[in-house]
């Protein structure tokens, strides 16, 4: 113990050295055409995102490290490194990536404000996790403990065959490390240590002389290596990683061969998402990292054809995906219930998604999506405390079935909490997927209170964005730099402020829209001519210019596609870009034979008290409040699709 206190003693001094000899992330010429803005140059104001991101640094990063503490997620690091004696706890060999997500997300809050006590946290769990770390980089703390000697695992956990035994549902050796390479990125980033960033390397160094230079041809069962490849690639310069990561994704089909998995077919030849809904986003994000690194066009057409399949067949009201129960899966085409599956982990994968393909086309559709994933799909995972948690995203409850893995309404963690820890990590920068930037074109692609310094071809342009969306669709840009700087902005218009709801004709409005966009600039009104659902206003920007957009919001009836079987003769309700329901604590009648026309009027009405601040909409005798924040008081009966 006392030889151990010494190396502990050792490693964080070298850590706080390390912090002051590091050089900035490697640029690279080949890269997406348009750059996001980084959220750490995003200072979110009061309002909806920056409460979003208060509660997630205040409580569910603590909230989460205390559940890893009490099941022994931690522990296991501990174990592995030989610091304490222990078997390993939990009944899943992926256990180990909860850590590393919620490490992530603690990261990226320490680049938002500091927090000395969170930052000592997390270099005392960069220190297990080094610790744990074999002495060839191999990285799984299941396998070093031996875990199935004395553990019926339900799933994932190594092979008795050997080290990277990897199938559609066994060790997750690979996709645990993904995270982890994710994770030691951002502490990178953060602190300007190289010692979790240093064990990332190790090990993919490891991975790479297993695979290329050895020549096995493993590959991962759950997809996520390639992204936190991708990832290293950028904050190293190491090709290596690059070319690590599209082989994997080049080979699963030799490999695996099973829908499950997106391995029925090469990637390239993929043209409908299939399979696990989380492993298919995921994969579908790290082919258009891919694609925009090496320029790969065949990477790109494949997963444009499987996002056209997605938005035109496979897509919930809320921007859900992967609706079927069996196998956390995508379904069907059309195949869309009332209780669909729709996993929290799977809708944060989606915005993953759809920010690249913006990223690659710079088409507002993408943005979209991704707004309807990210308000109705993702937080409505995460309680209002941030302490409670839904893993599936029902559009329809009873009040009694427990199907949020046996749990009816919320739940504080699960055996599985893939979900919970992705919420940790995805929250905290979620201010990035707001601005982008190509040379002197800016774009505003979601509306945050908040202000930001971006440079432009002609020199810095600060930008304060004033709006209380989703509530009011009021939204005002106010330039605060003193030298005028030439630059085109590009202000996303969304589509369902343009009478089209998702960009296929999934779903569609029945109603009548009563008023148009507004823009004006300085005060005088301009007309709005969409280039790919942007306004282009060009000009040379200075203190005292305004922008200003006024978005219709309205309460609007929306049907679904008369293939959808599920949902003929249903309606739905949406306000700006929040889908609504309605809840059994606010009616008097029975929500789930509630009927509404599909000319019903729902007026809206700002209730501070209820729900932490929430616009409330009221008519044909029902009242409804946003999804996201549903089953935040008593647990009753819900619904989203209402009977015509």
């Amino acid at each position: 113990m006392k030889t151990k206190a010494i190396y502990l003693f050792l490693f964080f001094l070298l850590m706080n050295i390390l912090k002051c000899c590091d050089t900035p992330p490697v640029r690279h010429s080949n890269d997406y055409p348009i750059g996001p803005v980084d959220f750490t140059r995003v200072k979110l104001q009061e309002g909806f995102w920056k409460d979003w991101v208060e509660t997630v640094h205040d409580a569910t990063i603590p909230f989460a490290f205390q559940k890893c503490e009490e099941t022994g997620r931690i522990d296991n690091f501990i174990f592995a490194a030989g610091i304490k004696e222990g078997k390993f706890q939990g009944n899943f060999g992926f256990n180990d990536s909860d850590l590393y997500k919620i490490m992530e997300g603690a990261a990226y809050a320490l680049m938002i404000q500091e927090d000395p006590d969170l930052e000592a946290y997390l270099d005392t769990l960069v220190y297990y996790v080094s610790e744990a770390q074999e002495e060839d980089g191999y990285l799984y703390t299941a396998w070093t403990l031996k875990a199935n000697e004395y553990i019926d695992f339900q799933c994932c956990t190594y092979s008795d065959q050997g080290r990277w035994i990897e199938t559609p549902n066994s060790s997750h050796e690979f996709y645990n490390v993904g995270h982890m390479y994710e994770a030691a990125v951002a502490h990178y980033l953060a602190t300007g240590s190289r010692a979790f960033l240093d064990v990332a390397v190790k090990n993919a160094n490891l991975i790479y002389d297993v695979c290329i230079t050895q020549g096995n041809r493993y590959v991962p069962g759950h997809q996520e290596i390639e992204i936190g490849l991708v990832k290293l690639y950028r904050v190293t310069g190491d090709e290596r990683y690059l070319q690590l990561a599209k082989h994997l994704l080049d080979i699963r089909a030799d490999v695996l061969d099973v829908e499950y998995s997106q391995a029925h077919l090469p990637v390239t030849e993929q043209s409908e998402a299939v399979g696990h809904a989380v492993r298919a986003n995921y994969m579908y994000s790290a082919m258009a990292d891919v694609a925009a690194l090496t320029g790969d066009s065949a990477y790109q057409e494949a997963i444009g054809f499987i996002w056209d399949n997605v938005v035109q067949k496979k897509l919930s009201i809320t921007g859900g995906v992967g609706a079927s129960h069996r196998g956390e899966a995508y379904g069907e085409n059309y195949d869309l219930p009332n209780q669909p599956y729709n996993e929290t982990c799977a809708a944060i994968a989606n915005v993953y998604w759809n920010h690249r393909m913006f990223l690659l086309h710079g088409d507002s559709k993408y943005m979209d999506v991704l707004e309807r994933s990210l308000y109705n799909g993702v937080i409505s995972g995460l309680s209002l405390d941030g302490k409670l948690f839904f893993y599936p995203n029902t559009l329809q409850h009873d009040g009694e079935a427990k199907f949020n893995m046996g749990v009816n309404g919320r739940s504080p963690w699960f055996n599985c909490s893939c979900c919970p820890s992705n919420l940790s990590r995805f929250v905290p920068s979620v201010a990035g997927y707001a601005y982008a930037t190509c040379g002197s074109d800016i774009y505003v692609n979601l509306f945050m209170n908040s202000e930001l310094s971006v440079e432009a071809d002609g020199g810095e342009l600060i930008i304060s964005q004033h709006s209380a969306y989703p509530w009011e669709g009021n939204i005002q840009l106010d330039f605060m730099n003193e030298r005028a700087v030439k630059a085109d902005l590009h202000i996303r218009i969304p589509g369902w402020a343009l009478n089209t709801p998702v960009p296929s004709d999934l779903f569609r409005f029945v109603d009548n829209q009563e008023s148009q966009p507004l823009l004006k600039v300085n005060g005088k009104e301009v007309e709005i001519e969409t280039e790919k659902g942007y306004a282009v206003l060009h000009g040379r920007w200075k203190r005292g210019d305004r922008i200003s957009l006024e978005l219709p919001m309205e309460g609007r009836m929306i049907e679904a596609h008369e293939k959808v079987s599920a949902k003929k003769g249903l309606l739905a309700v949406q306000y700006g870009p929040l889908v609504y329901c309605a809840e059994e604590t606010d009616n008097d009648t029975d929500v789930l034979e509630a009927m509404v026309n599909r000319d019903s009027r729902f007026e809206a009405h700002f209730n501070t008290g209820l729900l932490e601040g929430v616009n409330v909409l009221e008519g044909e005798g029902l009242k409804l409040v946003p999804y996201y924040a549903w089953a935040n008081r008593e647990v009753g009966k819900m619904n989203v699709w209402f009977k015509q």
